[in-house]
C-alpha cells in the first residue's frame, strides 16, 4: 500500500469538495486516513490459507457452528462501509480448525475492497480448499452505509446472503438444522 499517493488523494480530495488540507483539524486527516486504510484494506491481496491450514485431528462429524462473527468492510462500489455478522456451520472430515481461525478467514475477506456476495463465497471457497470438510454454509448479514446515509436512506435495511458447499447444498435436514441452531 502506497501511503503517501493515499496522503496526496485525499489532499486532492479535501480540495476539490472546497476544503482548505491546510487549516488545524485538517492538517494531518491525509496521513491519519493513510494510516487507517492500511488497516482497513489490511485482506487486499491474501487468503485464509494461513489461517485454515492450523487444524486438529478430530473424531466427530457431527456441525460445528461458530456465530455471531462481527464484520467491518467497504463497498466497492461507493467506498463506504458495511458490516454486520457472518455465521458458519461446517461437517468436519477429521480435521477441525481453531475456532479464532474462522473469524480470522471473515477478517481476511472483510479487510478489502468488497461486496457482500463475494465475500461469503470467498469464505466458503477457502473453508473447503483448506479445512476440507463434508460441507459448509455461511450466512452473512449487513447493513450497508450506502443505503443508509446515502440514496434511499434506510436505516437498519439488512442484506442477508446464504452460500452452501458440499453436503449442505442439497441436504435440507442439514440447512434446517443449521437455522435452528442460529435460532432463525
Amino acid at each position: 500500500m502506497d501511503s503517501k499517493k493515499i496522503e496526496k488523494a485525499i489532499t486532492m480530495l479535501l480540495e476539490a469538495i472546497g476544503e482548505d488540507p491546510t487549516r488545524e483539524g485538517l492538517k494531518e486527516t491525509p496521513a491519519r486516513i493513510a494510516k487507517m486504510y492500511e488497516e482497513i484494506f489490511g485482506g487486499m491481496g491474501k487468503d485464509a490459507e494461513e489461517h485454515l491450514t492450523k487444524v486438529f485431528d478430530s473424531a466427530t462429524d457431527e456441525i460445528v457452528i461458530e456465530k455471531d462473527i462481527q464484520f467491518y468492510s467497504m463497498c466497492e462500489h461507493h467506498m463506504v462501509p458495511f458490516y454486520g455478522k457472518v455465521h458458519i456451520g461446517y461437517i468436519p472430515d477429521g480435521k477441525v480448525v481453531g475456532l479464532s481461525k474462522l473469524a480470522r478467514t471473515v477478517e481476511t475477506y472483510a479487510r478489502r475492497l468488497q461486496i457482500q456476495e463475494n465475500m461469503t463465497v470467498q469464505i466458503a471457497k477457502d473453508i473447503m480448499k483448506y479445512l476440507k470438510p463434508k460441507g459448509v454454509i455461511i450466512v452473512c448479514e449487513a447493513e450497508h452505509m450506502c443505503m443508509t446515509m446515502r440514496g434511499v436512506k434506510k436505516a437498519g435495511t439488512k442484506t442477508v446472503n446464504v452460500v452452501t458447499r458440499g453436503v449442505f447444498e442439497n441436504d435440507e435436514n442439514l440447512k434446517n438444522m443449521f437455522f435452528r441452531l442460529l435460532g432463525v
